[in-house]
């Protein structure tokens, strides 16, 4: 490809910028040429962040969608709740792709994100402008898109454990329960109480008990799976590591079903998709096996007891998570192979 796609990152000085910037310095046919933070403009991005010292140098811009217009073909939006739905609208005004990071445009009920997220909702016009990014759920719709909302960490390790039983037809969703538990960049970098080392360090503690945000992005896909409203109970922990996530889903079985027969299910739904892998039988995924990777592994466990099924699946929050299946929907978007510059072995031990 002689002329790359130009990309601006904005929100650079958080996790999931720096990561894009990680993930994106190896992209065979994109380079960022401008990056932008509102709170550190006109800043080097080395000041935050030394490790980027002769790799990426450059003066942070300031939020400006007609000097972005100017740099760059698309957009990354790594910016916290609430501040996606004033900024994507512009930059798409401007002609430009957009991927958003943030939660803002998930879900297309604006009460219901209002509810959860309690901050004001995007427009309606935009939310249904953009295309829900779960590729290996909805991957025809992401390679038409535009714009593109990036799924949370959360739904994206929860849904791509569950949503292959579920349309299949296999288990109760009325029985889904889904005990999750995230490493504390998850927080994001801004300090406080609860991520303080202190507090965190020694402790494994649940949080947002039947009231995390993502929980409403989890029901919207599997109802749209399931062709009617699905709830579940959904419980995050936060554990005194980095990175990672683990999600693990139980449900009461709808037939008789053993492990070697979903192992051949998830594989039928995933061929062609590179980035899941499901474990022969008797294996289950741990979070050190995907660390720094856009893999997302998963695993099952049947209970011929009780006839419930265990489903484990683990990724890299903030590859899998966040910036590496964003630079995923991006490729999808311009129509290249999925995998360009993703191609990463996880980081082990």
């Amino acid at each position: 490809m002689s002329t790359k796609l130009k990309i601006a990152i904005v929100g650079s000085t958080g996790y999931g910028g720096v990561e894009l910037m990680r993930l994106l310095q190896s992209h065979p046919y994109a380079e960022i040429t401008s990056v932008i933070s509102s709170s550190s403009a006109g800043s080097r991005v080395t000041e935050g962040y030394p490790h980027l010292q002769h790799i990426r140098e450059e003066v942070l811009d300031d939020v400006d969608p007609q000097l972005i217009k100017q740099k760059a073909d698309l957009v990354f939006l790594a910016t916290p709740a609430g501040v996606a739905s004033k900024l994507a609208p512009q930059y798409l005004a401007e002609g430009l792709k957009v991927i958003d990071l943030s939660g803002d445009f998930r879900l297309k009920d604006r009460a219901v994100y209002e509810q959860w997220y309690r901050k004001p909702a995007a427009e309606q016009a935009d939310l249904d402008q953009a295309i829900f990014g779960l590729a290996e759920v909805y991957g025809s719709q992401v390679s038409d898109a535009a714009f593109i909302s990036n799924p949370g960490c959360f739904p994206t390790a929860t849904l791509l454990g569950i949503v292959p039983a579920l349309q299949a037809g296999l288990i109760d969703h009325s029985t889904l329960i889904v005990d999750a538990k995230s490493g504390v960049s998850g927080a994001g970098r801004g300090a406080s109480l609860g991520t303080h080392y202190s507090e965190l360090n020694e402790n494994f503690k649940a949080y947002k008990v039947n009231q995390h945000q993502h929980i409403p992005e989890i029901e919207m896909v599997l109802s749209q799976v399931a062709g009617e409203q699905v709830t579940v109970t959904f419980t995050t922990h936060l554990v005194p590591m980095t990175r990672g996530i683990l999600a693990t889903s139980y449900a009461k079985l709808k037939q008789d079903v053993t492990e070697q027969q979903l192992i051949e299910l998830y594989e039928q739904y995933y061929a062609g998709r590179s980035f899941v892998r499901i474990r022969p039988q008797g294996q289950l995924p741990a979070t050190k096996e995907v660390w720094g990777s856009n893999y997302c592994d998963i695993g099952f466990s049947v209970d011929p007891r009780t006839k419930r099924v265990t489903i484990i699946s683990v990724i890299d929050n903030l590859v899998k998570g966040a910036a590496g299946q964003a630079i995923q929907n991006m490729n999808i978007m311009m129509g290249w192979d999925e995998t360009l510059g993703l191609q990463f072995v996880p980081v082990y031990p």
